[in-house]
């Protein structure tokens, strides 16, 4: 019988290993950039080696207990975040974590006017130089705006009205790459999805999809072929969490 030339899983490892691969996520931490409605992150030290807090007494280890929102820097936001019945992060399969990664970049028109948001004509430029975007991917759209953090006033880019002007989705994309693309999740760089964000927030969570928030690095991606790992605890019916996201390039 001839050897199948299927790779194994080992094999298939050992072939990833030689990638290169590039961290998404940003470090969580008090004080970085976040909606202003939430409260700020607080960290206590219960253990510090051979040093107890009150009656806790030594553990020979340092241990923190975390206090914050589930949308905390790097963050999932499951269908159940805005959509009262549909799925919580601990609902989400493992097998939407691994996804190949379609990134659309709008970086050049952002860094000319900072609240420019993706059009159709961005996705089909995208879709002319590498074809149909894929059933079932992530798309993350490129801003650059992550090379702001962690200053928060430099991320919420108020004027003197205090409007924020920082850039966005847009929902006529939003419902190509959902309905007609049928892709599974997408993320940015923001902290919101735009001026419009609860809107586009809505329909993303409310057709059953999940999303990223606060990527970063993705100047290090390309725009096709590579692959999103998208992973995060689970946190029963949790409505949100920190997640820890990179990319495998090809």
């Amino acid at each position: 019988m001839a050897k199948s030339s299927t790779m194994t899983l080992l094999e298939a490892y050992e072939f990833l290993k030689t990638k290169r691969w590039v961290d998404l996520t940003h470090s969580f931490a008090p004080g970085i950039p976040h909606w202003p409605g939430f409260p700020d992150e607080e960290r206590v030290t219960l253990y510090h080696y051979d040093e107890g807090i009150g009656n806790l007494g030594s553990s020979g280890s340092v241990v923190h207990r975390y206090s914050h929102v589930g949308q905390w820097g790097t963050h999932v936001d499951p269908p159940a975040h805005f959509a009262s019945g549909k799925r919580t992060v601990d609902q989400i399969e493992v097998k939407e974590m691994i996804l190949p990664l379609v990134l659309i970049d709008i970086h050049e028109k952002v860094a000319k006017k900072p609240d420019s948001a993706v059009t159709m004509e961005d996705a089909k430029a995208w879709e002319v130089k590498h074809g149909k975007i894929p059933q079932g991917c992530f798309v993350a759209l490129r801003t650059d705006w992550s090379k702001r953090w962690p200053d928060d006033k430099a991320m919420q880019n108020e004027d003197s009205k205090g409007l924020k002007h920082f850039p966005s989705w847009s929902m006529p994309v939003l419902k190509y790459l959902y309905e007609e693309r049928k892709i599974t999740a997408s993320g940015h760089e923001m902290t919101d999805n735009g001026p419009h964000d609860r809107e586009m927030e809505r329909y993303v969570l409310e057709t059953d999809h999940y999303q990223i928030e606060l990527l970063t690095n993705l100047d290090q991606v390309p725009e096709s072929g590579a692959l999103i790992v998208a992973t995060f605890p689970k946190p029963k019916h949790g409505s949100g969490f920190p997640a820890r996201v990179f990319a495998i390039l090809p």
